[in-house]
């Protein structure tokens, strides 16, 4: 069996950033999308960041999934070294619960976009769920399984919903109004 090239990049500035980045890897896989996952440093291995993001598009990239925590320049970094869409995560790690990479990596020049997400793994777990719809739009075999995807949260919720109603039966506390 072959496996498929990679057609998403995730890289994180240090491989403590795992905890969090992985969360985009999960639902990569989940969507059978094929990705490579990479630790490059803005400020500790400019060369290699710069030359993986000048390099992606022809190595059949589409997008980039990039996870920075503090001064978080590396989302930005890569997105002035590729015109391939990035999607920034920023990653809380440092006392100031990251608001500090949230700012710098949604901050970005005029020219130089970097679709930011939320902090920590909800931002990971989202920014893969954007790259998805974004190759969904060329993809009618993924737009119907982000369209099952969404249909499946829906009847989760009504589910949970559900069992709300019946515990709160079972405690007396049940009111229709």
């Amino acid at each position: 069996m072959t496996e498929k090239q990679p057609v998403i990049g995730i890289l994180m500035g240090s491989d403590s950033d795992y905890a969090v980045m992985s969360a985009a890897a999960k639902v990569l896989k989940e969507f059978a999308v094929p990705f490579e996952m990479i630790v490059s440093s803005a400020h500790r291995s400019p060369e290699r960041t710069a030359q993986y993001a000048a390099s992606a598009a022809q190595r059949g990239i589409k997008a980039l999934i990039v996870g920075a925590g503090a001064a978080a320049h590396l989302a930005g970094v890569v997105a002035a070294e590729t015109t391939l869409p990035v999607i920034g995560v920023p990653i809380d790690s440092s006392t100031l619960k990251g608001m500090d990479a949230l700012l710098a990596t949604v901050q970005m020049p005029g020219g130089i976009p970097v679709a930011t997400m939320a902090i920590g793994s909800a931002g990971a777990k989202n920014a893969a769920i954007f790259a998805v719809q974004m190759l969904a739009l060329d993809d009618g075999d993924l737009a119907d399984k982000m369209r099952s995807y969404r249909a499946d949260m829906a009847a989760a919720v009504a589910q949970k919903s559900d069992r709300l109603q019946q515990r709160l039966a079972e405690d007396g506390l049940l009111q229709i109004y």
